[in-house]
């Protein structure tokens, strides 16, 4: 992962001055020049830079004349250089997810904003505008488990008895509570074992005792998906992201969700305090969320969308079926950041020392 950001013009086109103004997104900060008025900013992850930009930023710029500067870099150093920024941050809109967009949220990093400013917020699914965030998300993640299908079935992926299987012992893998699908499973696990998704003493003990069957704890998507094709492990628990490209390309693979213990992640769209230009932020944010942009994102990017109308692509069916439609329907729910943040240190601490080291 890329830990120093890098800044990258993203834009191919400009439109005139007169179409500037008919988009009327102008700068914020108070008598700012042209220049920096049909500019924006966007921090987003260091991975899928060149399809985003194909998906939405390309688009955006000939929709609105506005040019789009992008800033990549991890979740923890981009929050990092933001709370140091002190007000001043540079930046217009930042792509983060859940946890640190909260955890920004604690510090007032970010600014707050409603349908009067992005008329889309009105287009996408509850759970998109759920109340504790400052910003919307713009695409989720699910947790499950991704499977070879010459030596796993569907109903052996689907029950958390997998992992502890002695049939399979060495040939799984599972992620490190460091990384977003870690938390997901533990809660998973939590709430299948336990009293709720934060039985974190249930979750660890039970994870614990699979753990000598584990062949790795992992921390990146390449580890488990090389793992996977390479033959070393049949199962992991993972997001269902990590099957898309396997599936396509015909590697005899696929991905399901638990009969229970089914959570999600967000990825929000967070717009700084003190961004230099508001406006054009407001309407990055919007097209972000329209219809075009999310079937667009969901087609090129592989995202899930949270637009309600937007367009599911063949290639994320074949690996969630119907879940994509309505994951709240299906069962899916998000994890409570009030909950993570005063707690996060002392789990990662404790899944090392009761989990891994096992």
């Amino acid at each position: 992962m890329n830990r120093t950001p890098r800044r990258i013009l993203a834009a191919s086109s400009v439109f005139a001055a007169t179409a500037l103004i008919a988009t009327g997104c102008s700068g914020s900060s108070g008598g700012g020049d042209a220049a920096a008025s049909d500019t924006i900013v966007v921090s987003t992850f260091p991975f899928g830079v060149e399809e985003f930009q194909k998906a939405v930023i390309d688009p955006f710029t000939e929709k609105t004349g506005i040019k789009v500067e992008v800033e990549t870099g991890s979740n923890a150093d981009r929050l990092s250089q933001l709370q140091l920024a002190a007000g001043d941050p540079g930046i217009d809109v930042m792509l983060i997810s859940d946890t640190f967009a909260a955890s920004g949220q604690e510090k007032d990093l970010f600014q707050s904003f409603d349908e009067s400013n992005v008329p889309n917020l009105a287009n996408i699914a509850d759970f998109a505008v759920e109340e504790g965030f400052d910003g919307p998300a713009y695409s989720y993640q699910l947790n499950g488990t991704i499977y070879n299908t010459g030596e796993v079935t569907a109903a052996q992926a689907a029950d958390w008895s997998l992992y502890a299987d002695p049939a399979l012992s060495g040939r799984l893998a599972f992620p490190d509570i460091s990384v977003t699908a870690g938390q997901l499973a533990v809660s998973g696990v939590a709430d299948a074992f336990g009293s709720g998704p934060f039985d974190i003493d249930t979750a660890y003990s039970t994870i614990g005792g699979w753990a000598p069957g584990i062949l790795q704890f992992y921390s990146s998507s390449t580890e488990v998906t090389n793992l996977l094709t390479q033959g070393e492990i049949v199962a992991a628990d993972a997001l269902s992201g990590f099957a898309t490209t396997l599936i396509a390309s015909g590697e005899p693979v696929a991905w399901t969700a638990p009969t229970e213990g089914r959570y999600m992640a967000t990825n929000r769209a967070m717009i700084p305090a003190g961004a230099p230009n508001v406006e054009g932020a407001y309407a990055f944010v919007d097209y972000l969320l329209s219809t075009e942009a999310q079937s667009q994102s969901a087609k090129i990017v592989g995202d899930l969308p949270v637009a309600l109308d937007a367009e599911i692509p063949a290639e994320i069916t074949a690996v969630v079926g119907d879940i994509a439609a309505d994951p709240v329907a299906a069962g899916y729910s998000t994890l409570d950041p009030a909950e993570i943040l005063p707690n996060r240190g002392q789990w990662v601490e404790r899944f090392a020392r009761e989990v891994t080291s096992r």
